[in-house]
């Protein structure tokens, strides 16, 4: 008989992480534990303040829900959390790993058997400008091509000069720079400050105004002189083709455990794919566990642009996996197992 219950632990940052909605000193996530016939499946349910549409008030009763649900012999198809997007992921993710063995390999890949890395962007949180341009340099000098740079927490001029230390060094060809506002800017500067950033080369620029302003957002997907990619415009809403076709953006960028998981961004994908709109996957604060299950998914999906997979050495006390990085790239080392004594 398949039973279910979760647990919850408070993840405790390295270092302050700055984003345009505030810092971040620790962040909690509820990992779902489902058994059956001597298995066991995890799936991590994973909220960011600000920014994740579950209701908080009501997560841990919803959490007590569904145990009971499925405890009472309720199909897990049958159960709906479209309120709560992180716990349909932490649900699907349980589901997966218990149907694989419960060994934490949920799709089958070259990634997953430990032959092939996924390349990643190096993060650069906001901060002060000495602290961002230490990130910069380390990112670099650990071999990241691709470097995503949080802005909006200084001055204008300040991140400009930022960017100018890296194109004095690094050719676009040599580094390629993504820049994500997290709806930083305003409609009415967002295309002036586009076009001081486009000096750099950049990449793409992800999300540069508030969601929810889809007129504002097509004006500036058509005008922006960098292509502009949606991120918390798909947050909270079913896969959307009226979106896509009336805001035009160059890229989305999915993130499962904010959006109702794998299946979800499938079909954002699928609508992607129709209109000539490019993608890729990021992680969302998750511990290893969620991570895990994001990195396998992705490598499943064949893609070869840099993912947004490198938030697992965030954490003072993340879970010990077999997750790890060398030379830009994630890897699964199968001959390292998984510590989940904290979990469980």
């Amino acid at each position: 008989m398949l039973r279910a219950r979760y647990t919850t632990i408070d993840f405790r940052f390295k270092f302050p992480a700055g984003t345009s909605r505030g810092v971040l000193y620790s962040k909690s996530s509820s990992f779902l534990i489902l058994e059956e016939n001597g298995m066991m499946g995890i799936g991590e349910c994973s909220t960011i303040p600000g920014l994740s549409i579950d209701p908080p008030h009501h997560y841990e009763q919803a959490l007590k829900q569904l145990c009971s649900d499925i405890d009472q012999g309720k199909n897990i198809t049958q159960i709906r959390l479209s309120e709560f997007p992180s716990i349909a992921f932490g649900l699907e993710t349980a589901a997966i790993d218990l149907k694989q063995g419960g060994l934490h390999r949920l799709f089958k890949s070259s990634f997953s058997e430990g032959k092939t890395g996924i390349p990643i962007n190096g993060l650069v949180w906001m901060g002060s400008k000495e602290f961002m341009r230490k990130q910069i340099r380390e990112k670099i000098d650990a071999g990241y091509r691709c470097i995503k740079i949080k802005v909006g927490a200084l001055e204008l001029e300040t991140e400009l000069t930022l960017l100018t230390d890296i194109r004095k060094e690094f050719s676009p060809s040599d580094i390629e720079i993504r820049l994500d506002t997290n709806g930083g800017f305003s409609p009415r500067n967002a295309l002036e400050n586009l076009k001081l950033f486009s000096e750099y080369h950049i990449h793409s620029v992800e999300q540069p105004i508030k969601p929810l302003q889809w007129e504002e957002m097509a004006v500036i997907c058509e005008k922006s002189p960098i292509p502009i990619a949606l991120d918390e415009e798909l947050i909270g809403i079913l896969p959307n083709k009226t979106l896509l076709e009336q805001v035009k953006p160059h890229f989305i960028i999915l993130k499962p455990s904010l959006i109702g998981g794998f299946t979800v961004a499938e079909q954002w994908i699928a609508l992607a794919k129709k209109r000539d709109i490019g993608w890729w996957i990021t992680s969302a604060l998750e511990s290893n566990i969620g991570l895990n299950a994001i990195a396998q998914w992705t490598a499943s999906l064949q893609t070869t642009l840099p993912q947004g997979l490198g938030t697992g050495l965030l954490y003072k006390n993340n879970i010990p996996s077999p997750l790890e990085i060398k030379n830009a790239q994630l890897f699964y080392d199968i001959h390292r197992n998984w510590d989940l004594s904290s979990v469980l």
